[in-house]
């Protein structure tokens, strides 16, 4: 069975993964949310797109 990738990056997630706050990750997620409104994109509040987590974070890779 082939292993699917989670299309987003919670909060939570996002926390463990980069060793913040959880405060402190939606932060983040926020600023990352503001980046693809302006370009255009439509957002989810709490979460951002794996992917572009990933780019965003150099050498990060989410294994969840």
């Amino acid at each position: 069975m082939e292993k699917t990738r989670k299309m987003y990056v919670t909060a939570e997630e996002a926390a463990e993964m980069l060793g913040v706050l959880t405060g402190y990750a939606y932060k983040i997620i926020r600023g990352l949310n503001e980046e693809l409104k302006e370009k255009g994109y439509w957002t989810i509040c709490g979460k951002v797109p794996t992917k572009y987590f990933e780019e965003k974070f150099y050498g990060l890779t989410v294994t969840m």
